[in-house]
Protein backbone atom coordinates (compact mmCIF):
# COMPACT_ATOMS: atom_id res chain seq x y z
CA UNK A 1 0.00 0.00 0.00
CA UNK A 2 3.21 2.45 -0.54
CA UNK A 3 2.28 5.04 -2.45
CA UNK A 4 5.17 6.82 -1.79
CA UNK A 5 6.00 8.99 -5.12
CA UNK A 6 2.17 9.05 -6.69
CA UNK A 7 0.31 11.77 -6.67
CA UNK A 8 -1.56 12.36 -2.97
CA UNK A 9 -4.31 13.03 -2.59
CA UNK A 10 -4.86 16.74 -0.24
CA UNK A 11 -7.32 18.27 1.82
CA UNK A 12 -7.18 22.02 2.37
CA UNK A 13 -9.39 23.45 4.79
CA UNK A 14 -11.12 26.99 4.35
CA UNK A 15 -11.05 29.36 7.61
CA UNK A 16 -14.74 31.31 7.70
CA UNK A 17 -13.93 34.77 7.93
CA UNK A 18 -17.34 36.58 7.80
CA UNK A 19 -19.00 36.19 4.89
CA UNK A 20 -15.60 35.09 3.34
CA UNK A 21 -13.41 31.66 3.06
CA UNK A 22 -9.90 32.02 3.57
CA UNK A 23 -7.51 29.59 2.53
CA UNK A 24 -5.63 27.61 5.05
CA UNK A 25 -2.48 25.11 4.63
CA UNK A 26 -2.82 22.18 2.83
CA UNK A 27 -1.59 18.60 4.15
CA UNK A 28 -1.79 15.38 2.40
CA UNK A 29 -3.06 12.20 3.43
CA UNK A 30 -0.58 9.45 4.06
CA UNK A 31 -1.79 6.59 1.95
CA UNK A 32 -4.04 7.38 -0.89
CA UNK A 33 -7.71 5.48 -1.05
CA UNK A 34 -7.69 1.88 -2.87
CA UNK A 35 -11.14 3.42 -4.23
CA UNK A 36 -14.06 6.16 -3.70
CA UNK A 37 -17.57 6.71 -4.44
CA UNK A 38 -19.64 9.90 -5.79
CA UNK A 39 -22.91 9.95 -4.93
CA UNK A 40 -25.86 12.25 -5.79
CA UNK A 41 -29.50 11.88 -5.63
CA UNK A 42 -31.91 14.06 -8.34
CA UNK A 43 -35.71 14.61 -7.13
CA UNK A 44 -38.31 13.97 -10.04
CA UNK A 45 -41.78 13.84 -9.37
CA UNK A 46 -45.11 13.08 -11.09
CA UNK A 47 -47.21 16.24 -10.95
CA UNK A 48 -50.06 16.31 -8.05
CA UNK A 49 -53.61 16.41 -9.51
CA UNK A 50 -56.95 17.18 -7.72
CA UNK A 51 -60.43 16.62 -8.55
CA UNK A 52 -60.96 13.38 -9.73
CA UNK A 53 -58.43 11.26 -7.67
CA UNK A 54 -56.88 9.59 -10.49
CA UNK A 55 -52.90 11.28 -10.40
CA UNK A 56 -50.84 10.77 -13.73
CA UNK A 57 -49.30 7.74 -11.55
CA UNK A 58 -52.54 5.69 -12.11
CA UNK A 59 -53.56 6.84 -15.52
CA UNK A 60 -54.84 3.53 -17.61
CA UNK A 61 -54.12 5.66 -20.98
CA UNK A 62 -50.37 5.97 -20.48
CA UNK A 63 -47.34 3.99 -20.44
CA UNK A 64 -45.87 6.23 -17.52
CA UNK A 65 -46.58 9.32 -15.93
CA UNK A 66 -45.30 12.77 -16.87
CA UNK A 67 -43.14 14.04 -14.06
CA UNK A 68 -41.72 17.21 -13.14
CA UNK A 69 -38.30 18.02 -11.76
CA UNK A 70 -38.06 18.80 -8.30
CA UNK A 71 -34.18 19.94 -7.25
CA UNK A 72 -30.87 18.35 -6.93
CA UNK A 73 -29.10 17.24 -3.89
CA UNK A 74 -25.62 17.46 -3.09
CA UNK A 75 -22.97 15.06 -4.51
CA UNK A 76 -21.47 12.93 -1.31
CA UNK A 77 -18.23 11.73 -1.61
CA UNK A 78 -17.04 8.82 0.40
CA UNK A 79 -13.34 7.13 0.77
CA UNK A 80 -11.30 5.12 3.18
CA UNK A 81 -7.60 6.32 4.25
CA UNK A 82 -5.29 3.89 5.82
CA UNK A 83 -2.66 5.71 8.79
CA UNK A 84 0.20 3.84 10.08
CA UNK A 85 3.44 4.83 12.18
CA UNK A 86 4.39 0.90 12.88
CA UNK A 87 7.41 2.38 11.94
CA UNK A 88 7.77 5.99 13.71
CA UNK A 89 7.75 9.26 11.01
CA UNK A 90 10.18 11.65 11.56
CA UNK A 91 8.22 15.49 11.78
CA UNK A 92 10.87 17.90 12.19
CA UNK A 93 12.51 15.95 14.51
CA UNK A 94 10.08 14.45 16.31
CA UNK A 95 9.36 10.80 15.88
CA UNK A 96 5.68 10.45 15.75
CA UNK A 97 4.99 7.17 17.07
CA UNK A 98 1.15 7.50 18.06
CA UNK A 99 -1.55 7.36 14.65
CA UNK A 100 -4.04 10.20 16.36
CA UNK A 101 -0.93 12.65 15.60
CA UNK A 102 -1.72 11.80 12.19
CA UNK A 103 -5.53 10.85 11.94
CA UNK A 104 -6.06 14.35 14.10
CA UNK A 105 -5.58 16.19 11.34
CA UNK A 106 -8.97 14.75 9.74
CA UNK A 107 -10.59 14.90 12.99
CA UNK A 108 -9.95 18.99 13.44
CA UNK A 109 -12.52 19.13 10.62
CA UNK A 110 -15.65 17.88 12.28
CA UNK A 111 -14.99 19.84 15.22
CA UNK A 112 -16.62 23.56 15.65
CA UNK A 113 -13.80 26.40 15.26
CA UNK A 114 -14.90 28.86 18.21
CA UNK A 115 -14.69 31.83 16.24
CA UNK A 116 -16.65 30.38 12.98
CA UNK A 117 -19.29 28.76 14.88
CA UNK A 118 -19.05 25.72 12.65
CA UNK A 119 -16.24 23.23 11.70
CA UNK A 120 -14.52 23.92 8.40
CA UNK A 121 -15.00 23.70 4.72
CA UNK A 122 -12.67 21.73 2.88
CA UNK A 123 -11.30 21.28 -0.41
CA UNK A 124 -10.56 17.57 -1.13
CA UNK A 125 -8.09 17.38 -4.76
CA UNK A 126 -6.43 14.65 -6.47
CA UNK A 127 -4.18 14.51 -9.15
CA UNK A 128 -5.04 16.48 -12.06
CA UNK A 129 -8.85 15.99 -13.02
CA UNK A 130 -10.72 17.10 -15.97
CA UNK A 131 -12.48 20.29 -15.25
CA UNK A 132 -16.34 19.49 -13.85
CA UNK A 133 -15.59 16.04 -12.66
CA UNK A 134 -14.90 14.43 -9.31
CA UNK A 135 -12.31 16.53 -8.09
CA UNK A 136 -11.87 19.58 -6.38
CA UNK A 137 -14.44 18.12 -4.21
CA UNK A 138 -15.69 21.29 -1.87
CA UNK A 139 -17.88 19.81 0.97
CA UNK A 140 -18.12 19.34 4.61
CA UNK A 141 -17.26 16.40 7.01
CA UNK A 142 -20.71 14.20 7.78
CA UNK A 143 -19.51 11.29 9.21
CA UNK A 144 -16.27 9.97 10.21
CA UNK A 145 -15.73 6.45 11.39
CA UNK A 146 -12.14 5.64 13.46
CA UNK A 147 -10.87 2.15 13.80
CA UNK A 148 -7.56 1.49 15.09
CA UNK A 149 -6.08 -2.04 14.87
CA UNK A 150 -2.40 -2.32 16.12
CA UNK A 151 -1.14 -0.52 19.19
CA UNK A 152 2.23 -0.39 21.35
CA UNK A 153 2.86 -2.42 24.30
CA UNK A 154 1.57 0.99 26.35
CA UNK A 155 -1.61 1.22 25.02
CA UNK A 156 -0.66 3.93 21.76
CA UNK A 157 -2.70 3.02 18.12
CA UNK A 158 0.21 2.68 15.33
CA UNK A 159 -2.74 1.99 12.80
CA UNK A 160 -5.57 3.11 11.79
CA UNK A 161 -8.41 2.40 8.82
CA UNK A 162 -11.27 5.80 8.79
CA UNK A 163 -14.17 6.20 7.03
CA UNK A 164 -15.21 9.52 5.57
CA UNK A 165 -18.22 11.04 3.42
CA UNK A 166 -17.84 14.74 2.74
CA UNK A 167 -20.72 16.13 1.50
CA UNK A 168 -21.06 19.14 -0.95
CA UNK A 169 -20.77 22.98 -0.03
CA UNK A 170 -21.34 25.52 -1.98
CA UNK A 171 -21.72 28.86 -0.37
CA UNK A 172 -21.75 31.32 -2.98
CA UNK A 173 -19.17 33.77 -2.12
CA UNK A 174 -16.84 30.32 -2.21
CA UNK A 175 -18.11 28.82 -4.64
CA UNK A 176 -17.63 32.54 -6.99
CA UNK A 177 -13.98 32.36 -5.56
CA UNK A 178 -13.20 28.86 -7.11
CA UNK A 179 -15.55 28.68 -9.89
CA UNK A 180 -15.55 32.34 -11.29
CA UNK A 181 -11.52 33.38 -11.35
CA UNK A 182 -12.32 36.85 -12.97
CA UNK A 183 -13.39 37.30 -9.64
CA UNK A 184 -10.53 36.06 -7.99
CA UNK A 185 -7.11 37.34 -6.62
CA UNK A 186 -4.27 36.54 -4.86
CA UNK A 187 -1.48 37.76 -2.24
CA UNK A 188 2.09 37.01 -3.10
CA UNK A 189 3.31 34.55 0.20
CA UNK A 190 6.80 33.45 0.40
CA UNK A 191 7.70 30.40 -1.73
CA UNK A 192 4.73 31.37 -4.24
CA UNK A 193 5.34 30.31 -7.71
CA UNK A 194 3.31 31.30 -10.79
CA UNK A 195 3.19 27.25 -11.36
CA UNK A 196 1.65 26.71 -8.07
CA UNK A 197 -0.91 30.11 -8.30
CA UNK A 198 -1.92 28.27 -11.53
CA UNK A 199 -2.48 24.70 -9.76
CA UNK A 200 -4.49 25.96 -7.31
CA UNK A 201 -6.45 28.46 -9.24
CA UNK A 202 -6.93 26.53 -12.87
CA UNK A 203 -5.65 22.77 -11.47
CA UNK A 204 -3.10 22.72 -14.32
CA UNK A 205 0.64 24.48 -13.25
CA UNK A 206 1.02 24.88 -17.13
CA UNK A 207 -1.67 28.13 -17.23
CA UNK A 208 1.21 29.93 -15.14
CA UNK A 209 1.33 32.45 -18.41
CA UNK A 210 -2.02 33.51 -18.30
CA UNK A 211 -1.63 35.05 -14.57
CA UNK A 212 1.39 36.39 -15.98
CA UNK A 213 0.48 37.95 -18.71
CA UNK A 214 -2.23 39.64 -16.88
CA UNK A 215 -0.33 41.13 -13.89
CA UNK A 216 2.84 41.98 -16.28
CA UNK A 217 5.21 39.72 -14.60
CA UNK A 218 7.93 40.04 -17.29
CA UNK A 219 10.27 37.77 -14.81
CA UNK A 220 8.29 34.61 -13.30
CA UNK A 221 11.13 33.52 -11.61
CA UNK A 222 11.89 35.86 -9.41
CA UNK A 223 7.89 36.06 -7.80
CA UNK A 224 9.68 36.55 -4.43
CA UNK A 225 10.02 40.21 -5.41
CA UNK A 226 6.68 40.58 -5.28
CA UNK A 227 5.32 39.30 -1.87
CA UNK A 228 2.67 40.96 -0.65
CA UNK A 229 1.41 42.06 -3.95
CA UNK A 230 -2.16 41.15 -5.23
CA UNK A 231 -2.34 39.53 -8.44
CA UNK A 232 -5.31 39.34 -10.53
CA UNK A 233 -6.12 35.77 -11.25
CA UNK A 234 -8.05 35.79 -14.71
CA UNK A 235 -10.69 33.89 -15.92
CA UNK A 236 -10.12 31.30 -18.65
CA UNK A 237 -12.18 31.03 -21.51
Amino acid sequence: MNNSGLEKLTITPFAKKGDRYEKLAPFPVMFNPESYSIAKSVTWSPPQTSGSGNSAATQSKVNAPTISFGGGGSRQLSLELFFDTTTPIDRGGQQVVDVREETSKIVALTRIQRDEEQPRVCRVAWGDAPVDSDFPFIGVITSLTQKFTQFTRDGKPVRANLSITFVEFLDPELDKRITDPELTTHIVKGGDTLSNIAAEFYNDPTRWRVIAETNHIDDPRHLDRRIGQRLTIPKIR
